[in-house]
């Protein structure tokens, strides 16, 4: 009876053995799909401030709850089921699939930029934009859960490619829990970003020290918006040129990223301690132009049709 109960509790310490390494496992395998696409993370941290700006300050939480919430939307019910079938009997469209969000994002980021250069962005009234009424704040939000569509499928599908290996109920498991964490934590610090001079008045109200720290933030905040702006849309145009660099690897043409990543390995190893960061700047640089290119043919052919239709008539 003693041997039979000993040899029970030793297969339970075997089980809770065998539990502990999965969890383990799947702690580690998160932890590499969230770091391989943490390029596309700080894209979407960077985009998504510019969809709220403008809007009276009590309604910047709930339109980025609203865009939060239908980001895990897109990532759970509409992009994890896809790419897991596709991922089991489709395999090979991923990266064409994939190609297409490239174009996308450096069609977007080409058209940010066209706007600054020529200075044709769209008007704005003095009037804050939550006067326009509730249909615009629809309209802002819409739009920015479908620029995340795109920017959650690259991360997702980014992911997929470090746990390809699991079976499929665990790839689902990891998959879903890097789609909650990276939601979560994105749209966390937009909040912050965004009320961030809210944070700031309040803290002016103060004294001292505490006081001067408000006005600060208060006064930071045009500028960090700015640049905010500004890097998400070179990170656009550089996380578009890189998906589209690699992904004509995949498909069978070699040569340009191979080009790119020889040139990104010479950096690397010319330039000593500096060489990690120097040798990835190198190979986001070219991405960057790839992006830059192929958004600006993009640009290009969706402002000459309109003109086209327009003289026709």
């Amino acid at each position: 009876m003693s041997g039979g109960l000993a040899a029970l509790l030793d297969d339970i310490a075997a089980l809770a053995k065998a539990a502990a390494a999965s969890v383990d496992d799947v702690a580690a395998a998160a932890g590499r799909a969230s770091a391989k696409a943490s390029g596309v993370v700080i894209d979407d941290a960077a985009v998504t401030p510019r969809y709220v700006t403008g809007f009276s300050p009590s309604r910047e939480l709930p339109m980025i709850k609203n865009i939060a919430v239908g980001s895990l939307r897109n990532k759970l019910i509409f992009i994890l089921p896809a790419i897991l079938l596709l991922s089991e009997f489709l395999p090979w469209l991923l990266t064409p699939l994939l190609m297409v969000g490239g174009v996308y994002l450096s069609y977007e980021g080409a058209e940010k930029l066209w706007e600054k250069v020529s200075g044709h962005t769209p008007v704005v009234t003095d009037d804050p934009v939550a006067t326009s009424g509730t249909d615009h704040e629809k309209v802002m939000t819409a739009s920015a859960i479908r620029t995340d569509f795109i920017l959650s499928a690259e991360i997702m599908v980014i992911a997929l490619n470090e746990v390809t290996h699991e079976p499929l109920g665990w790839r689902a498991f990891i998959l879903g829990i890097v789609g909650l964490l990276i939601t979560v934590g994105v749209y966390g610090v937009v909040a912050l970003i965004v009320k961030m001079d809210d944070i700031g008045l309040a803290l002016a109200r103060g004294e001292g020290f505490r006081a001067r720290f408000g006005e600060g933030l208060v006064k930071a905040m045009p500028t960090l918006l700015a640049v905010l702006s500004n890097v998400g849309m070179i990170a656009m145009l550089w996380v578009g040129g890189h998906i589209l660099l690699v992904g004509v690897a995949e498909l069978g043409w070699q040569a340009p990223y191979g080009f790119v990543h020889h040139l990104e390995e010479g950096v690397a190893h010319a330039t000593g301690a500096f060489g990690g960061f120097l040798g990835w700047l190198t190979n986001t640089f070219f991405s960057f132009l790839v992006g830059l290119a192929v958004g600006a043919v993009v640009v290009a052919v969706m402002h000459l049709i309109p003109r086209k239709q327009t003289t026709g008539h």
